[in-house]
């Protein structure tokens, strides 16, 4: 499949700004966020419009990401190279992640917007589900095991992604080691794979519907003002993600050659649908295409970004971290440093399986005030009304670390074309003098 035929069947027109799909998911929030506030009850009858595009994107990940990576690894035919770009990539998660958390824990510490929190008459939530399902076993064998599926046709009916990844990489390194008997069979799936992204293109249309009704359910259910009181640590925690991008991805993307602010402009489109919808996996089929058209080979590509999203959550981390110290500083409960450091390292194994968890983030935040042992579950219960505002900006950092962390993991194996990635900038900004990406 090529990259020009994959980009006819992804991109959109962006000649006028009425005609950049840009536009039409920011007028869709904002007519989302009128019809929750004004209408609310109607808001929250809008809450499938969300959810059927989320699904219909769903539907694909699991195809896309399954022929992406067979294809990347069958061209790359050295299983050893795969192994070192995963474990090249593991290792970058690692260290970035664990930044992200100590950043998150040391602006809590720095701002303490928990300080004075009015507990007894904040509006709570139930926090029962999110307890039960994180008072399930989740030890390292548990984990482990649950990237194996019980068959490979149930790992895609769940949209497991671990488990869809693990599938993936066996079946690319058995296609690779076919050798020449494997070539048909490569060939096919590359076919299926533009087939795949074509569906992708015709679902992208209704990105603007998805985003109108996820917004006006969420403002509808839980309205404005249910953000106000919580309004500093709202502030807080976006200061500090911000900050996250610019100063410590911004430094990693500078040591390696290229600008994230250009490359932050780059992802515009698929950002605003990820604000819309509070999900990073509604852009992973057109990151997937995105980041090849940007330089990145196949096989890098296929690998480091399905994986990022299960264990690079930049966003998720800094969330995670900072509520667990939200919840101290408004019980009022004083967390020395030996305290906070151990809440760091349990922090840095819980943080790693928000991806296999039912629930994401909220359920893993209750599963590390469990294991804690000095927090009160129920200080769950005030972080609800924000919560899903909250997942739209972690969601927006998770796309960012993960698209820096493919560019880096490229360039480290020398599978990063600098002249495609000049040319794609010069096209996408329709600036014919840039000379660095």
């Amino acid at each position: 499949m090529s990259l020009a035929a994959t980009a006819n069947a992804t991109s959109f027109p962006d000649k006028r700004f009425y005609q950049n799909p840009t536009f039409h998911v920011l007028v869709a929030i904002v007519l989302g966020g009128f019809v929750g506030h004004y209408y609310p009850d109607a808001g929250v009858a809008l809450k499938p419009l969300g959810d059927g595009f989320i699904r219909m994107i769903k539907m694909i990940i699991g195809p896309i990401i399954f022929l992406t990576i067979v294809t990347g690894i069958a061209h790359v035919g050295d299983i050893k190279k795969v192994g070192k770009i995963g474990g090249k990539a593991l290792i970058y998660f690692e260290i970035v992640t664990t930044l992200a958390l100590i950043i998150g824990m040391l602006a809590m510490n720095i701002f303490q917007p928990g300080n004075g929190f009015d507990t007894e008459h904040m509006v709570k939530g139930d926090i029962s589900k999110f307890v039960v399902a994180s008072d399930k076993p989740h030890s390292t064998a548990d984990f482990l095991l649950n990237i194996i599926p019980e068959n490979i046709i149930g790992a895609f009916a769940r949209g497991d992604m671990l488990q869809i990844l693990f599938v993936s990489i066996l079946c690319g390194l058995a296609l690779s080691a076919l050798g020449e008997n494997g070539s048909p069979i490569i060939a096919s799936f590359e076919k299926y794979s533009l087939l795949m992204f074509r569906v992708m293109g015709i679902i992208m249309k209704f990105a603007a519907v998805g985003a109108f009704g996820a917004m006006a359910f969420t403002i509808g259910k839980f309205g404005i003002d249910s953000a106000i009181p919580l309004l500093k640590l709202l502030m807080v925690a976006c200061l500090t993600m911000v900050f996250f991008v610019t100063v410590v991805l911004g430094a990693i993307a500078r040591f390696y050659g290229f600008s994230i602010i250009r490359f932050v402009r780059y992802l515009r489109q698929e950002l605003v649908i990820v604000l819309g919808t509070g999900s990073s996996e509604t852009v992973l089929p057109r990151m997937l295409e995105k980041m090849q058209r940007l330089g990145c080979s196949k096989q890098v590509v296929g690998l480091v970004l399905p994986t990022g999203y299960s264990f690079n959550l930049d966003g998720s981390s800094i969330y995670l971290a900072m509520c667990v110290l939200f919840i101290a500083q408004a019980y009022s409960i004083d967390l020395d440093i030996t305290q906070q450091l151990s809440i760091l390292g349990i922090l840095l194994l819980t943080s790693k399986g928000a991806a296999g968890v039912v629930g994401s983030a909220f359920i893993v935040l209750a599963a590390t005030i469990t294991a804690t042992g000095i927090l009160p579950i129920e200080g769950l219960a005030l972080l609800l009304g924000i919560d899903r505002f909250m997942s739209s900006v972690r969601a927006m950092i998770n796309l960012i670390g993960n698209g820096v962390a493919t560019i880096v993991i490229a360039k480290t194996e020398k599978d990063f074309d600098e002249t495609q990635a000049l040319a794609e900038y010069r096209d996408y900004f329709e600036d014919p003098t840039l000379t660095r990406i």
